[in-house]
């Protein structure tokens, strides 16, 4: 059972729309973990990893990268060194602090991420086929106001 289908017609229009939004979440990110793993052989955390380092070409510590995927460092070690060991990622020392490293796509690595990211837009691209380039706008604008007002309602996490 999804999570829409705990919600009934006598709840909140708002719970309603906050339930398809979890599912709708689900059922494409199943799809894109499937889809990673039997195009690539990654799973969607691997390609999460490669993703921030994709965005720094000159490397971030490890802390930064626990960070910015909000996991434990724990994951992110057990992460790298999975990716070190296939050649998509190398570690290097920190200047001035002997415990830290500083993790940065190879030139392996960013080929295949490239490869991985453009197949990754296709695929979200896929998700929204049913919806016109209006409805996406709309859907787009309407979703920043929810995420204005919570912001203002609480911590910010992302």
């Amino acid at each position: 059972m999804d999570m829409e289908a705990r919600a009934h017609s006598e709840h909140p229009e708002a719970l309603r729309l906050w339930l398809r939004l979890l599912t709708c979440t689900q059922i494409v990110e199943k799809q894109v973990r499937t889809r990673l793993r039997e195009r690539f052989g990654i799973t969607l955390p691997r390609f999460d990893l490669m993703a921030q380092l994709e965005r720094a070409p000159e490397g971030l510590k490890m802390n930064e990268l626990s960070r910015r995927m909000m996991v434990t460092g724990g994951n992110v070690t057990g992460i790298t060194d999975q990716l070190v060991a296939e050649g998509l990622v190398d570690r290097q020392d920190v200047e001035g602090d002997r415990r830290a490293w500083r993790v940065r796509l190879t030139p392996k690595g960013r080929k295949l991420f490239h490869e991985m990211a453009a197949q990754h837009e296709q695929w979200i691209v896929e998700a929204f086929a049913s919806l016109n380039d209006k409805d996406l706008a709309t859907l787009h604008r309407l979703l920043g106001k929810v995420k204005d007002t919570a912001r203002e309602h609480g911590p910010a996490v992302v």
